[in-house]
């Protein structure tokens, strides 16, 4: 019961004796100086009162800094019955520019805070071991011509621990800019500390000659650096903006040399390949593929010419978009254009495929070059089934008596006739009405089985098994194996069709085949004409 009153007693006189608060200093301190142009550093305010939040005006210093987070704390101490009120802010600030900067005075009811003096170095100009973030930058060159690539390599070193950040591309004008790859996570040792290195790549080709100005990439973000914990012996981890910038960079852009011809294309190599068959014959109307790559160094794909493919009289080619791709090997930018074409023969003989030649300016000894495709001899062969035709021999026997022949012919003519005349007033002296009169059969290509094969095919739309179905059909009517150009030339309709089913094969895009136009073809191609054991009195029938 005593030692409660006493705790009461003491209580009381606690209260009495604490004096009515109210704010008598106001104090500001920073956590560097100098300090870097761009970079965020911390200015401390401290009032030794309890103060709202809103109580601290920091509008004054957007005049020659960027005002990052505030964050606000409170604490109250109490030692020997005399309590004392605090609170705290802490404001990140990044100067806007270099030199000597004053933090102006900031007051708070009235009370001020004496201003500070603080010395702003430029960007670069603190040695790189004592920071905790930077960026280094590097041209592959600082010369190039219109339309050559170079690149630009930028490595962000931390050795902070990052929380989020963005990487930003240099500004530049009058070129293309494009990241290649992906960055590259690695960590290097400078001056005995490690550091996270995050490294980029950029290929940049310029459009026009004359000066190149980039403006340096840059990086923001928030990183967590180690505070020490106020009246305490820990410390803990807290995020923190930081920015840095690298330096600019300059480049000389050369115009397009004067004694140049062809397509414009400047490189440090460039080679041109080709995927060929072993053999060098081939058949007439069967399809060849021929592929045809242009790979060049140190250039961008959008760069490489089209590739003019001629061929001579007696092929017919069918050429599929032209596949292009940037890619990085061997720390070398390659750029390739790989063009596939299908080509097939018309016509047999001997032909000369001619060279094809691409030109291109090389950046290392400042000439024209020419990446070669030698020309290719081959030899085209009729379809191996074809019939060798012999030709006839006269006999000159049967030339003296060629006319007699005629005149027997001529006789034997006539007995036929009048033989024909009788025979028709017979059959109708007999009138045997009972007796069904033969009918003539009309041959058509829809009586041959084959035919259903053709039909069948144009209705599945698809030019690879119309092509089979044709050959088929027309190798069985002429009795051997009819080629795609044999069948053309029998009729104008099924040259017209076959070049339709052709371009559908072999064109890259997908074609509509008129499936009864090619049907029509094949009914009104002539038949050939086939011996067949008929009655004898069929060619006297007189209905």
């Amino acid at each position: 019961m005593v030692i409660r009153t006493l705790s009461i007693l003491a209580l009381l006189a606690l209260s009495l004796s604490t004096p009515a608060y109210a704010l008598t200093t106001l104090e500001t301190s920073v956590d560097r100086n100098p300090a870097i142009e761009g970079e965020y550093l911390v200015l401390s305010i401290k009032a030794d009162d309890d103060v709202d939040n809103g109580s601290l005006d920091t509008s004054i210093l957007l005049k020659d800094f960027i005002v990052g987070r505030t964050s606000v704390s409170r604490s109250t101490q109490i030692m020997n019955f005399d309590a004392s009120k605090e609170t705290r802010w802490q404001v990140l600030l990044a100067p806007k520019r270099a030199g000597i900067i004053e933090i102006p005075a900031l007051t708070i009811k009235g009370v001020s805070s004496a201003p500070i003096k603080l010395t702003v170095s430029a960007p670069g100009s603190q040695p790189q071991q004592m920071k905790s973030l930077f960026i280094r930058s590097s041209l592959s060159s600082e010369e190039a011509y219109v339309g050559q690539l170079i690149t630009y390599k930028v490595k962000l070193y931390l050795a902070v621990e990052l929380q989020r950040g963005v990487l930003s591309a240099p500004n530049v004008e009058g070129a293309q800019l494009k990241q290649l790859g992906e960055d590259i996570d690695t960590t290097e040792i400078l001056d005995g500390r490690r550091y996270r290195v995050i490294e980029r790549t950029y290929s940049i080709i310029a459009d026009t000659p004359g000066k190149l100005t980039l403006s340096g990439a840059s990086f923001s973000g928030d990183v967590l650096v180690e505070a020490a914990r106020r009246g305490g012996m820990f410390s803990f981890n807290e995020s923190r903006p930081m920015q840095a910038k690298a330096a600019p960079s300059e480049v000389t852009i050369y115009p397009i040399p004067s004694d140049y011809h062809g397509k414009w294309l400047v490189s440090d190599l460039v080679v041109l390949k080709e995927d060929w068959p072993a053999s060098q014959t081939f058949e007439v109307g069967v399809p060849l593929t021929r592929n045809i790559t242009l790979l060049a160094s140190n250039t961008d794909e959008t760069s490489l010419p089209e590739l003019s493919i001629n061929l001579p009289e007696g092929f017919k080619q069918y050429p599929e978009k032209p596949q292009r791709q940037t890619f990085v090997r061997e720390k070398q930018v390659v750029a390739q254009l790989k063009q596939t074409t299908a080509i097939v023969p018309t016509q047999a003989g001997s032909y000369t495929l001619p060279e094809i030649k691409v030109p291109w300016w090389n950046n290392q000894t400042n000439k024209q070059e020419f990446a070669t495709l030698p020309a290719r001899t081959i030899t085209v062969s009729s379809s191996s089934s074809t019939p060798e035709v012999i030709p006839s021999t006269v006999d000159t026997t049967a030339a003296k008596s060629h006319g007699y022949w005629q005149v027997l012919t001529a006789i034997f003519a006539l007995l036929w006739l009048s033989t024909l005349l009788l025979w028709r007033r017979h059959i109708r002296k007999l009138k045997l009405d009972h007796v069904s009169p033969p009918t003539t059969t009309k041959h058509s290509h829809s009586e041959m089985p084959s035919m259903l094969g053709i039909e069948a095919a144009c209705r599945s739309g698809q030019a690879g098994a119309i092509i089979l179905a044709l050959q088929q059909h027309f190798s069985a009517q002429f009795a051997h194996k009819m080629t795609l150009a044999e069948i053309a030339g029998l009729t104008p309709a099924l040259g017209s069709a076959i070049k339709q089913l052709q371009q559908a094969a072999y064109s890259p895009a997908t074609q509509h085949i008129d499936g009864q136009q090619i049907l029509d073809a094949v009914k009104n191609c002539p038949m050939v004409a086939r011996k067949t054991a008929k009655s004898a009195l069929n060619p006297l029938n007189p209905l």
